[in-house]
């Protein structure tokens, strides 16, 4: 289905989503394009059987959209997510992988990385969609979805774990040629309605970030789906 631009899809469970992001990961790698993943709940599987499906991602460069500040192997880190899940999966590792190093601190850590973007475009974003709307972590309501000028930002902790975070800007999120949510489960419904079936707003920021000039795909279970 499309919604307001959006093309949607929609599967029984989480193990039916996990293997259509695979593939999107598959494509977006055999292609040599920059990737920026995602961290939480949801990507993990995803991971995993893009590793299975296609080992070599000599080609690619793979980036993060958001990081919390804690080391690259605490258990709350994204890269260590995508490291265990992926990475580690692979025969050929990603010709650079960037991750932000969110042990400096948030301000550091966000300046080191923006610098590192300057010049360079996303080509596929990967995202995950909060209960409370919530992207990467751009929360409701906060000054970070109003930066237009820095590529990362720190950003204050909203939810567990309370820990300080950076995460890249609304206008580089959206810049990438596609950008991918993936969103599970039945606590996901509500957001995932008014992410992108009513008005953008800051109150929802997953509603704000749409690629703005190639496509935007959901790809969600039906019990995520449940109020579209």
């Amino acid at each position: 289905m499309t919604l307001r631009g959006v093309d949607v899809s929609v599967f029984d469970d989480a193990e039916g989503v996990a293997s259509a992001v695979a593939d999107e990961l598959v494509a977006a790698a055999h292609a040599g394009m920059s990737i920026a993943l995602t961290g939480g709940t949801s990507p993990a599987r995803a991971y995993q059987l893009a590793a299975e499906r296609d080992p070599d991602w000599a080609a690619a460069s793979v980036w993060w959209g958001d990081e919390r500040c804690v080391p690259p192997d605490h258990e709350d880190s994204n890269f260590r997510l995508a490291r265990e899940n992926l990475l580690d999966r692979l025969e050929a590792a990603p010709g650079e992988v960037r991750r932000i190093r969110g042990e400096l601190g948030a301000q550091p850590a966000a300046d080191e990385y923006d610098a590192l973007l300057e010049g360079l475009r996303l080509e596929f974003v990967l995202l995950g969609l909060g209960p409370d709307g919530h992207v990467a972590s751009l929360f409701p309501g906060q000054p970070t979805l109003d930066e237009r000028r820095r590529r990362a930002v720190p950003a204050e902790p909203k939810l567990e774990p309370l820990v300080e975070r950076v995460t890249l800007t609304v206008p580089v999120l959206s810049g990438a040629d596609a950008v991918v949510f993936i969103v599970t489960g039945e606590q996901k419904a509500e957001a995932l309605e008014r992410a992108f079936a009513r008005e953008p707003s800051a109150a929802v920021p997953g509603s704000l970030v749409r690629s703005s000039s190639g496509r935007t795909h959901v790809v969600a279970d039906s019990a995520a789906a449940a109020r579209l």
